[in-house]
């Protein structure tokens, strides 16, 4: 029994996925839905099994799952613009598919249970820029943070205007958009990666998403939590963070606590199994 209860949190993740999964089935009449909630949540369950069972690329390998599946298949294979600007035109077309679905169950009400989970195991511009040198940041963060906020209404502004101007081809446009988002994305990550040296850089300064997702992920049920009569105070958890959250303090108003993106790094390297 002991055995089966620290597998809890892959189970709680895989049975959220596939309540979605089934739910969404059932009334849209569409065994896509099945099909793609069901592969992402076995995906991100296996990572987090895997690291309970201490494999070293475990959430690596739940980032190539998702990411991948997202990037070719949805976005390149099925012409699914899965970026931002793909939520705003679902949106206002009023279309509660692709884009819109998958805003909702991953980056807007999805937080409130698992954080910023997307971040570190399914994000598929994140996946590539963890690949970089720079997995722990070589210098305190910036005070940058409202870039986030600039690219957020350029992406609404954009669409806006699209529609505004009554733009023929828009599914077009949209496959484009994708594409040359996608390419800006990693050309900006890559460069931010080296300029800052810090693999994270673009997803603390630059990313759109985290608009949505810092203010949910405040009231996530998904926290990294300390022991603090094991805790020795020694900073590793810290220093180890590559998105500089401070793990120690229990508190949601804790420093950059919206920032976690549940990559388990600290925990790996706490000397006292305090985290």
């Amino acid at each position: 029994m002991h055995g089966i209860k620290k597998y809890w949190m892959p189970i709680a993740m895989l049975t959220l996925f596939e309540t979605v999964a089934v739910t969404l089935w059932l009334s849209m009449d569409n065994l896509f839905y099945l099909f793609n909630f069901s592969y992402i949540g076995f995906s991100i369950s296996l990572g987090i099994f895997l690291f309970i069972r201490k494999y070293r690329h475990a959430r690596r390998i739940a980032q190539l799952l998702v990411g991948l599946y997202m990037l070719i298949y949805l976005g390149l294979i099925c012409n699914e613009n899965m970026q931002i600007e793909g939520f705003w035109y679902y949106l206002f077309t009023g279309v509660f598919e692709a884009a819109t679905i998958h805003y909702a169950v991953a980056k807007i009400f999805g937080p409130l249970f698992f954080g910023r989970g997307w971040c570190g195991y399914a994000c598929w511009t994140a996946m590539v820029l963890d690949f970089l040198p720079y997995k722990v940041p070589r210098y305190p963060r910036r005070k940058i943070g409202y870039i986030r906020y600039i690219t957020f209404a350029a992406s609404l502004l954009f669409v806006t205007a699209l529609f505004l101007t009554h733009t023929g081809n828009m599914e077009k446009i949209m496959f484009w958009a994708f594409l040359i988002g996608n390419l800006l994305y990693y050309a900006l990550g890559i460069g931010l990666a080296f300029l800052f040296k810090d693999n994270r850089a673009f997803c603390k300064y630059i990313c759109p998403i985290t608009v949505f997702l810092k203010p949910m992920s405040y009231f996530a049920f998904l926290r990294i939590k300390c022991d603090t009569d094991k805790c020795i105070s020694c900073g590793k958890c810290k220093r180890v963070c590559p998105m500089d959250v401070d793990v120690t303090d229990n508190s949601r108003k804790r420093k950059n606590g919206t920032e976690c993106i549940l990559c388990y790094e600290c925990v790996k390297n706490c000397p006292k199994g305090a985290l």
